[in-house]
């Protein structure tokens, strides 16, 4: 296992667009590096780590925070069980530069041996999120509403609806600029759902993995002075035209099971609810 460098990130990337495909266990998707990117190129890499084998990676961890680490494990490693031991020694000692002291967290793909293993150290299952998918077969409903792609010009009105979306939300130009300047939004598309007034009312982020590969949302919001008015599901809609024209084979989403407004939402924008999905965590 080890921390990697700014120079690898592309590496890392294509490892994670080429683990996604259908059928298989959610996981670590290359758009959650994409979303973490804003931050820079330097706490990206700062924040990932890769488990190699024979000079091969075949698990990355995303570290959202200090205390939590995002998974994706090589489909044909996932019950592979040196590789399992490896990452749930490397996820319980401090020392080994994954996680900190103290409560932490871990999702790896449900059935994961991983998975197994941290339970019987004592691990826990933590409160469950509710994935959402659409398949991107066939043509999605016209969203009914202005959708814009937004580029640098319109930045701004990205990064503003994204802070009147989410309370303590920091996303701001110069985030979007980082992001944007990221490998993976090679892949992607930040799209701004409009009013009649033209005004800009709810904004998401779609991720694609590579044609014939599932897309991902990430984040999507609607404005707090603009909610209850159909926006939302509009927006769903919008984000599956724009990942089947960049090829994805479906889109995906996950939300807290406790957030029964999201979840609403995504499946009147067409998105059907998937089996939970739960990290673990280790009590302090």
């Amino acid at each position: 296992m080890s921390v990697v460098g700014v120079g690898e990130l592309g590496e890392v990337v294509e490892v994670l667009r080429g683990w996604q495909a259908e059928g298989l266990p959610l996981q670590l998707h290359p758009g959650d590096l994409g979303w973490f990117w804003r931050f820079g190129g330097e706490r990206t890499a700062a924040a990932t780590r890769v488990w190699r084998r024979g000079g091969e990676i075949v698990a990355v961890g995303m570290l959202d925070e200090p205390d939590w680490v995002r998974m994706a494990i090589a489909p044909d490693a996932q019950r592979d069980e040196e590789l399992a031991e490896r990452i749930a020694a490397d996820v319980a000692d401090p020392a080994k530069g994954v996680l900190i002291e103290g409560k932490v967290f871990v999702e790896t793909p449900m059935g994961a041996l991983v998975q197994e293993l941290l339970f019987k150290e004592g691990w826990n299952a933590d409160q469950p999120w509710i994935p959402l998918r659409r398949d991107l077969t066939d043509p999605v409903p016209d969203p009914g509403v202005r959708v814009d792609v937004i580029g640098a010009e319109e930045a701004h009105e990205r990064a503003g609806v994204q802070r009147a979306s989410f309370d303590g939300s920091t996303f701001t130009n110069d985030r979007w600029f980082a992001m944007a300047d990221g490998l993976p939004y090679e892949d992607a598309r930040c799209l701004v759902v409009r009013n009649e007034l033209g005004e800009s009312v709810a904004a998401a982020t779609v991720w694609s993995a590579g044609a014939g590969r599932p897309g991902y949302i990430e984040p999507m919001g609607v404005h707090r002075m603009h909610r209850g008015r159909g926006y939302g599901t509009a927006m769903v809609r919008a984000c599956a035209v724009a990942l089947r024209e960049l090829g994805a084979s479906s889109v995906y989403t996950c939300t807290p099971a406790f957030n029964d407004g999201a979840i609403a939402t995504y499946e009147a924008g067409g998105m059907t609810q998937l089996p939970e999905i739960r990290a673990q965590y280790r009590s302090a």
